[in-house]
C-alpha cells in the first residue's frame, strides 16, 4: 500500500467514526435549533425590529438576513447529507457529490459598518453564534474530508448555488 492510499483509507475511516459519533448528533440538534430559531425570530420579532430601523440599517439588516438564512441554509444541509450518510441513505459517493455544492464560506457584514450599531442584540446573538457553527462545521468537513484544494476548486466551479441548494435538499429528503 503507497503512503497515498493509506491516507485516504485513514481519511474514511475517520470520516465514518466522526460522522457516527456522540459529537456529531450534538452538534446536528445545534445547527437545526439554529436554524429554527433564526426562521422564527425572523419572522416575528426580526421583522418588528427592522420597521424601527433607520434606512441604512434596514438595508444591512435585510441584507444580513439573507447572509444568515444562506449560511444556516448551507450548514443543514452539509448536517443533513452526514445523517444521510450515518444512516446508509447515502453512499460516501453520493454524500461527496452533493457535498460539492455546499458551501461553508458565507461570511457576515463587518460590525464596523455603518448601521450595525443599531441592529438588534437578539439578532447579533443569533448571527455570531451561526458563525460559529459555520466555523466548526467546516473545520469538521476539512477533518472528515480533507480535500481542502479540491473543494476551493469545486466551488468556483459552481455557477448557480440556489440552484445546487435546491437539489441538495431534494436529494437528502428524497432519500427518507
Amino acid at each position: 500500500m503507497t503512503e497515498q492510499e493509506f491516507h485516504v483509507d485513514n481519511t474514511i475511516r475517520l470520516a465514518e467514526r466522526m460522522v457516527r459519533s456522540e459529537s456529531f448528533n450534538h452538534l446536528y440538534d445545534e445547527g437545526m435549533s439554529l436554524v429554527e430559531e433564526a426562521a422564527f425570530y425572523l419572522d416575528g420579532e426580526g421583522r418588528e425590529a427592522a420597521k424601527r430601523l433607520s434606512r441604512i440599517a434596514a438595508t444591512l439588516y435585510a441584507a444580513e438576513s439573507m447572509r444568515l438564512t444562506t449560511r444556516l441554509m448551507q450548514v443543514a444541509s452539509w448536517l443533513l447529507l452526514q445523517r444521510a450518510s450515518r444512516s446508509g441513505e447515502m453512499t460516501l459517493e453520493q454524500v461527496l457529490s452533493e457535498k460539492a455544492k455546499v458551501r461553508l464560506d458565507t461570511d457576515s457584514a463587518p460590525e464596523t459598518v455603518i448601521g450595525w450599531d443599531e441592529i438588534p442584540l437578539s439578532y447579533c446573538d443569533i448571527v455570531h453564534r451561526s458563525l460559529r457553527l459555520q466555523a466548526r462545521v467546516r473545520q469538521m468537513d476539512d477533518e472528515i474530508y480533507n480535500d481542502g484544494a479540491r473543494t476551493e476548486q469545486k466551488r468556483a466551479l459552481s455557477t448557480n448555488p440556489v440552484s445546487d441548494q435546491i437539489s441538495l435538499l431534494a436529494t437528502a429528503f428524497g432519500h427518507r
